[in-house]
């Protein structure tokens, strides 16, 4: 069981690695395939829009990194807004398919959006 495979996350010092890198090293040295529960699994954003009884569909996700957070959103069919913050490299936005719905330079401008869009 891993928390998630991303890659890396981000300190005040920089990047440093994910679980990711360890995850698949010890997948590799096991034979076995670890059991997903974070991000970007299916059932954790199921689970966060649960108390609100939300729909994918009528939901949208916010985040920095494209693979877990806007990827495996918009995999279960909510609105991806990609933020040029944290974790985000130039070019991120075109590491998955299909392309996160808006990328933008902050998460402000991702709710102004939203507010904007709802209004």
């Amino acid at each position: 069981i891993a928390i998630n495979k991303s890659k890396y996350y981000k300190t005040s010092k920089g990047l440093r690695l994910g679980a990711g890198p360890f995850v698949s090293a010890l997948e590799f040295a096991t034979g076995q395939t670890a059991q997903i529960v974070g991000k970007p699994n299916h059932q954790f954003f199921l689970q966060a829009l649960e108390p609100f009884d939300c729909r994918p569909e009528d939901s949208v996700m916010i985040g920095d990194d494209v693979c877990d957070d806007i990827g495996g959103a918009q995999s279960l069919g909510m609105a991806g807004i990609l933020v040029k913050t944290g974790k985000y490299r130039s070019g991120d936005e075109n590491k998955i398919n299909p392309l996160p719905h808006y990328v933008l330079p902050s998460f402000s401008e991702a709710i102004d959006l939203i507010i904007q869009n709802n209004s």
